[in-house]
């Protein structure tokens, strides 16, 4: 397989990255990348601006949201590439996913007051883009910018995580609908991230075999979380699986991401690429 510089996941200020879509692909394109999605939680509003700046930094682009998901009590992510971004039931499913999110914001915020920690709700949405999709991310932001954390991980650490007093568990997408208003808008879905999800061997499988038997087609092999070890443990989850593999940094924000637009290593050659099976809907 020839090396493709492809980075298929990465988050603009559309949901909780910090730059542009038109900033990121200038980035991706300053940094290498030849082939570009951008995959913002929940939300397709930025996509034909990332189409137009891809267009005019001359980087081949790929439609791509990231949904989240609920299975076996876990947020998993779900990343569509390659789907119509006007299909209006996907639209219609993706708005329906991020309207319990203010709700869950403000209740989050009273968990962190209840800790000592007040003004949380008004501070996080100095940082949100679009309200909509205020997130524990742009909470992590204003408790580092107020200096109760030092970085955003500790602010996940103490305060984010179940058990910690912001959080609230929310209710996503079913596995079932994510991939299948992905698929019917013409795109290919791909499990994100996978060793992140703290998942028992039979959960993982269970994960893997719904998500196939839904009509998922692929894994993210390289991503910016995963370890050399994880690279090569999901590179035997597709072949075992019959999945496409993809390959993105889930770059965020040049001051926050561990990995940048364009630095991962290239995909393990006996895979699949998914821009393989999606050249048909890669704009240049």
């Amino acid at each position: 397989m020839t090396f493709l510089n492809a980075d298929l996941h990465c988050h603009s200020v559309v949901s909780d990255g910090t730059l542009t879509p038109e900033a990121l692909a200038a980035r991706a394109k300053a940094n290498g990348v030849e082939l570009w999605a951008l995959t913002d939680h929940d939300e397709i509003g930025g996509q034909h601006r990332a189409r137009a700046a891809a267009h005019d930094q001359g980087l081949a682009w790929l439609s791509g949201v990231e949904i989240s998901v609920t299975f076996a009590g876990h947020t998993v992510h779900i990343v569509g590439l390659g789907f119509d971004a006007d299909d209006a039931a996907l639209r219609e499913g993706l708005a329906r996913t991020r309207g319990g999110r203010g709700e869950r914001a403000r209740e989050m915020a009273e968990g962190l007051a209840r800790v000592g920690i007040r003004g949380a709700y008004e501070g996080a949405l100095k940082y949100v883009g679009n309200p909509e999709l205020i997130s524990r991310t742009h909470f992590a932001r204003y408790l580092v910018e107020t200096g109760v954390c030092k970085d955003t991980y500790e602010v996940f650490r103490k305060y984010l995580t179940e058990g910690k007093p912001g959080f609230v568990p929310h209710r996503w997408a079913t596995l079932g609908d994510a991939v299948g208003w992905i698929t019917r808008a013409g795109g290919l879905a791909v499990i994100a991230h996978p060793a992140r999800y703290s998942f028992t061997p039979t959960e993982e499988y269970a994960l893997f075999s719904e998500f196939k038997a839904h009509g998922g087609r692929g894994v993210e092999v390289v991503t910016g979380s995963h370890s050399s070890a994880e690279v090569v443990t999901y590179a035997r989850m597709a072949q075992e699986f019959g999945l496409a593999a993809s390959r993105g940094s889930d770059f965020h924000s040049p001051d926050e991401s561990h990995t940048d637009l364009g630095a991962l290593p290239p995909l393990p050659g006996e895979l699949t690429p998914v821009w393989d099976l999606l050249q048909d809907r890669v704009v240049h």
